[in-house]
């Protein structure tokens, strides 16, 4: 199955492999499948709507990534109601409801997925950049971190060297004016997801279980490049993050 569907012949990189570099890759990968997922089709359709190479509007694009549990909803919330912004959120609300689908298909498949919902995703900023700053509840750099992450075996030092290719955003995608990665004490994400008593997904119960995946991903988020991510300590309270926020989108964006 994972031959059938994955493009090109194989090589000796399997990270490069999983991520789709580009709009055009992923549209491969999900027409070699789309016969037997009916819900490829489906993407691709969305994704033939999008005009190539997005641009943004003149107000501000800010994304949050981080581990579940680390406060990016009460965070992008609060930021949102505070810049009077937009909130939107990958994989978008049209194809959110077949991740269940795809989260069961091999990794070649299941990325493709992800980095489609990017692209789609880009077609909403562009649009809402042009009314309101837009708030992000993560992008690409996610899609990336947990292929790097689940792709590699070992530990953080295990994984691509910096400035490696896998760390770079795609040319084709929208960027963003400034990417937040939201990080706290791993001891405490686990209380608050035990406090929120969630059904975790098979990527959260990974992290929970195994360390060694966790500082994967964490450290894939630390290389991205252009852009990369500025990382804030969210482990205070609410109210001294969102005033950490502001302070560096105030920097970085005004």
């Amino acid at each position: 199955m994972l031959q059938r569907c994955a493009p090109g012949s194989p090589g000796p990189r399997p990270v490069v492999r999983a991520l789709p570099p580009s709009a055009s890759a992923l549209r491969q990968r999900l027409r070699q499948c789309a016969e037997r997922i009916p819900e490829a089709e489906a993407v691709l359709d969305l994704l033939e709507k999008c005009p190539e190479h997005q641009k943004k509007g003149g107000f501000p694009v800010i994304v949050f990534e981080g581990l579940d549990a680390t406060g990016k909803t009460t965070v992008t919330q609060a930021v949102k109601d505070t810049l009077n912004g937009i909130l939107l959120q990958s994989p978008p609300a049209c194809i959110s409801q077949w991740r269940t689908v795809f989260d069961d298909e091999p990794t070649p498949i299941k990325r493709a997925f992800y980095a489609a919902g990017n692209y789609i995703l880009a077609s909403e900023i562009a649009k809402a950049s042009t009314q309101a700053p837009v708030i992000i509840d993560r992008y690409w750099h996610s899609t990336a971190a947990y292929t790097i992450a689940t792709e590699t075996s070992g530990k953080a030092q295990d994984l691509p060297p910096a400035q490696d290719e896998v760390y770079q955003w795609p040319e084709d995608l929208l960027k963003p004016d400034l990417v937040l990665l939201l990080t706290v004490d791993p001891d405490e994400r686990v209380r608050r997801l035990q406090h929120r008593g969630l059904q975790k997904t098979k990527e959260e119960a990974e992290l929970e279980a195994n360390s060694s995946f966790r500082q994967r991903v964490e450290e894939s988020y630390r290389r991205m490049m252009n852009p990369a991510c500025q990382e804030v300590d969210a482990s205070p309270s609410k109210e001294e993050v969102l005033k950490t926020v502001l302070q560096l989108i105030k920097k970085h964006c005004a």
